[in-house]
């Protein structure tokens, strides 16, 4: 019984130093939640713009009044694939419309380079247009091609690097050394010498190879300076896809 009376007595004697120890602390409230802060007038105003904006650019293709287009029936059938592929045409097709001949020649070409048999991939075909289109700043590449980039390598944040400077992108020493010569070739073209296209080759790269990269190169200052003259403008769609 004294053993017992004695652990009890110890007992006690805890708990009062526990509440002791306890007495200046204050029970823990329960975290809130973040309150999500309501989006203002003005910004939601200047979004619905901004929205509206890029809406607008797939009614004025480009800043020209040229005739209406009148497809023929390969052209025709051309757009509705492009439709049934990817949802839209692109602009770039529409603002050739008004010509057949020209818009023939404009697909035929671009198939070719874009999608054709080469030693160059596809991703690294976009990568060389976006290249030469950041270079000469052409807004409806930038984000037509910047698009592609990001849809084939399946890297939103390579598409971005490759628009804004690609010298910063974390790029193999093969893609690198190509998009190096791609750039020269569009910034100054009177200094190419036999140094560049050995330099591809110590890359890895064939002749044909450097002929698909100078084609390439030299079918986007092509179009970019089009592009940029008739203030051609990509599909909205675009800024939306492989975010």
């Amino acid at each position: 019984m004294a053993q017992a009376s004695k652990k009890a007595s110890r007992i006690k004697a805890k708990a009062k130093t526990a509440s002791a120890a306890t007495a200046g602390l204050r029970p823990l409230k329960a975290a809130r939640a973040p309150v999500r802060q309501p989006i203002k007038p003005a910004a939601r105003s200047e979004r619905a713009a901004a929205a509206r904006q890029a809406d607008a650019d797939d009614v004025a293709v480009i800043a020209l009044s040229l005739p209406e287009p009148k497809l023929n029936s390969s052209m025709a059938a051309y757009f509705k694939l492009c439709h049934d592929k990817l949802g839209f045409v692109p602009n770039v097709l529409k603002a050739y419309a008004f010509d057949m001949g020209k818009l023939e020649a404009f697909v035929a070409l671009y198939n070719d380079l874009m999608l054709g048999p080469s030693g160059l991939s596809k991703l690294e075909r976009e990568m060389i247009a976006v290249a030469v289109s950041s270079q000469n700043r052409c807004y409806y590449c930038l984000v037509a091609h910047g698009a592609a980039v990001r849809h084939f390598s399946a890297d939103p944040v390579l598409g971005e690097l490759m628009v804004m400077n690609y010298r910063a992108a974390r790029s193999s020493k093969r893609q690198r050394a190509m998009l190096d010569f791609a750039v020269k070739l569009t910034a100054q073209p009177w200094t190419m010498e036999e140094t560049d296209r050995e330099r591809l080759r110590r890359a890895g790269f064939s002749d044909r190879d450097i002929w698909d990269i100078s084609a390439i190169a030299g079918f986007f200052n092509m179009t970019n300076r089009v592009a940029s003259a008739t203030d051609m403008r990509p599909n909205s769609a675009y800024h939306r896809l492989t975010r």
